[in-house]
């Protein structure tokens, strides 16, 4: 029986792959287990891009040529964005030709590098993702609802409540939703009408008559 480090340092010489100590505690390979899609290797694969989405930005290659051995039927490679060699927008396009180092994980196989032939850069496709429809808010005007001033809004207001109006037309007797002048402007039957306020301004801009001289005593 050996006991104490010197019996530890004799022991460990007797194995063929000594294990690992780290903080008093020893494992051999086999208790690390298998290693991990960090350590797998790399190889090589020519091919063309099966299909690239370039909004989402990952696609697929179709291998060819494995470590420039030709095979019998293609096999997919996963791709990202992230591994093509360009400049400016990275993508690829459909049936593009391409060289690339891959390598096996749990998810199958994935492409590490991906260049043009030759190791030149891809050429990428011609499309680019659609940016996102804006709604565009229909404007409510800058009239402020409190006094009908038209240089700010009602929170900047600096008069007292007023009394509520209707935001069309100013008037204190309707609301909006209730507004003659409003219906009459939006109904078919006015378009191309003279609106009643501009009727009522025009007649009361005419010029009213004299009146009469006063009969002297």
């Amino acid at each position: 029986v050996f006991g104490g480090k010197r019996a530890q340092i004799v022991l460990l010489q007797g194995f063929s792959n000594p294990p690992k100590c780290i903080a008093g505690v020893c494992k051999t390979e086999e208790d690390e287990g298998p290693s991990t899609e960090e350590d797998s290797p790399f190889f090589h694969g020519v091919g063309v891009c099966k299909w690239f989405n370039v909004r989402m930005g990952f696609g697929f290659l179709s291998m060819t040529h494995r470590d420039a051995v030709p095979l019998d039927e293609p096999v997919d490679v996963f791709v990202h964005q992230s591994k093509l060699h360009m400049e400016g927008f990275r993508s690829l396009k459909e049936g593009e030709a391409v060289e690339f180092t891959f390598k096996k994980s749990s998810k199958g196989l994935e492409s590490q590098r991906v260049t043009g032939p030759g190791g030149i850069h891809c050429v990428g496709s011609e499309r680019r993702p659609k940016g996102k429809k804006v709604q565009k808010r229909r404007s409510k005007g800058d009239r402020c609802y409190n006094c009908g001033g038209l240089d700010h809004h009602a929170k900047e207001c600096k008069l007292p409540p007023q009394p509520k109006r209707c935001h069309f037309c100013q008037s204190i007797d309707h609301m909006v939703a209730s507004c003659p002048i409003k219906a009459q402007q939006s109904s078919p039957a006015s378009q191309g009408k003279p609106s009643p306020l501009k009727v009522e301004e025009g007649e009361h801009s005419q010029s009213a008559p004299p009146p009469p001289p006063e009969a002297s005593d």
